[in-house]
């Protein structure tokens, strides 16, 4: 065992502090260099433009999902990438067909037209729509207490609101999607003969707001519709109940789940200057719902990861690590594109150290939840400092992204952007989820927040 003399240890400390000193001073030039580029000559806002509203809404299989995979591709080659490549991945075709249709009907007869979307995945109705009576719900576990005896023959309503008391919408959400996506499921399993399902969202409009939904191992034969009421038609229907329990309910929908069709991840990289083997991505999904052109969800994920890139060969940056984004296809119906990639990574034996995705909108930028252990955590705490003048100050341990979980337990470090959430909701899958909803400062202000990040864990490492 070494020993140190006492003015030895003395003059370590000292040099370690200076060095810590040094490096804070460092690292705070850095992310003031990326954040002034960010906001001043910013590419993001451009680039979400033109995917919003010259290619619009890309779902998974359209013919619109398929040219923003080119137009991703050719502008992260205009940037000078070391490589730039796309990943093969088979993804879900599902179409909407013509715009769906409900009523509700009263026992004298009087039709009262309400807002529905069919839910992702779901079989459409017969070819002249579905009427029968409603039974109203507030979750998946009041099925079994009604039975078959009072939902054979009936379409069945969950009315579970989010939870407006909770400050985190995204734990307000979770606590009720399972309804969703597990309702028509669950409920055909009692003889229903259809599902509505009160819209994901904390506001009171008219919009039905559209998702996932998966029948499991229903066979085909028996799997019933399902479809989105927006929160506005949900509370009118429950009033309504309340004095008519025996009223009707009509919806026709047209949709229609073709084979699986080949898409494309969108791949980016800057290879490592020491590191070239060890990597770091940042990523959002490329993919959306077809209501609106899905500009918050996930386009501004998306462009965020480009910028991310953009703003190293920007300010000059040469990173240690190989830094790549990746625009993962098929989120929101399918997680296809994040599996492909985590079973490409698993098998070609890359090591992987990092990963940050974007994927709750572009609001202002709050901070970062980390899936990671007390060593990685510790490190990121001590980096907190750096970001406060930039009003980033959330640092929790949480999840990190869907599109990057299947990488869990390959990987070092699961990272998540955190936007103020509170709006996000009230676009989520809708028809108002546009260009116009999306701040050009905000966004970059994210973009920047994501880079900086990206940034320190290439300078420092993982533990």
């Amino acid at each position: 065992m070494k020993l140190f003399s006492t003015p030895t240890v003395l003059f370590l400390l000292l040099f370690s502090t200076i060095s810590t000193s040094q490096n804070a001073v460092k690292d705070s030039i850095m992310l003031k260099k990326i954040y002034t580029a960010a906001l001043t000559e910013g590419k993001s806002y451009e680039w979400l433009d033109y995917l919003s509203n010259e290619i619009g809404s890309r779902l998974s299989g359209s013919i619109e999902a398929e040219t923003a995979v080119k137009y991703t591709e050719a502008q992260l080659n205009e940037l000078g990438l070391d490589k730039v490549w796309l990943q093969p991945v088979m993804v879900p075709r599902w179409t909407r067909g013509f715009k769906e249709y409900a009523y509700i009907e009263t026992l004298t007869g009087e039709k009262t037209i309400t807002e529905i979307c069919a839910l992702g995945g779901s079989v459409p109705t017969p070819n002249l729509g579905l009427k029968a009576e409603v039974v109203e719900v507030h979750g998946i576990e009041e099925l079994a207490s009604l039975g078959e005896e009072k939902l054979a023959g009936k379409i069945v309503f969950f009315n579970r609101p989010m939870d407006a008391s909770l400050i985190n919408t995204f734990e307000a959400y979770g606590g009720c999607v399972d309804q969703r996506y597990s309702g028509a499921a669950e409920a055909g399993k009692y003889g229903a003969v259809g599902v509505i399902v009160r819209s994901m969202n904390l506001r009171l409009d008219d919009l039905p707001h559209a998702g996932a939904m998966s029948y499991g191992d229903t066979p085909v034969n028996m799997r019933i519709p399902a479809a989105a009421i927006s929160t506005n038609g949900a509370e009118y229907l429950s009033s309504l109940l309340k004095l008519q329990p025996n009223l009707m309910f009509y919806f026709k929908q047209n949709c229609k789940t073709y084979d699986d069709v080949l898409s494309h991840n969108v791949i980016g990289e800057i290879t490592g200057s020491t590191n070239p083997n060890e990597f770091m991505i940042v990523g959002g999904h490329l993919d959306s719902w077809d209501l609106a052109d899905g500009s918050h969800d996930d386009g501004a994920g998306c462009v965020q990861s480009m910028e991310v890139l953009r703003l190293f060969k920007k300010i000059g940056y040469k990173p240690k690590h190989s830094i790549r984004v990746v625009l993962f296809m098929n989120e929101e119906n399918g997680l296809r594109g994040g599996k492909k990639y985590a079973e490409e990574v698993k098998r070609t034996g890359e090591k992987h150290l990092f990963a940050l995705e974007s994927d709750a909108g572009g609001f202002t930028p709050r901070g970062f939840s980390f899936q990671t252990n007390e060593a990685n955590f510790k490190k990121v705490q001590s980096w907190q400092a750096l970001f406060k003048p930039y009003l980033i100050h959330y640092f929790e341990k949480g999840h990190g992204g869907a599109d990057i979980g299947p990488l869990e337990g390959n990987i070092d470090v699961l990272a998540g952007l955190r936007p103020d959430s509170q709006r996000y909701f009230d676009h989520h899958h809708a028809a108002n989820d546009i260009f116009e909803h999306v701040n050009k400062r905000e966004l970059e202000l994210g973009a920047a927040s994501m880079a900086s990040l990206v940034y320190l864990f290439d300078m420092y490492g993982t533990k």
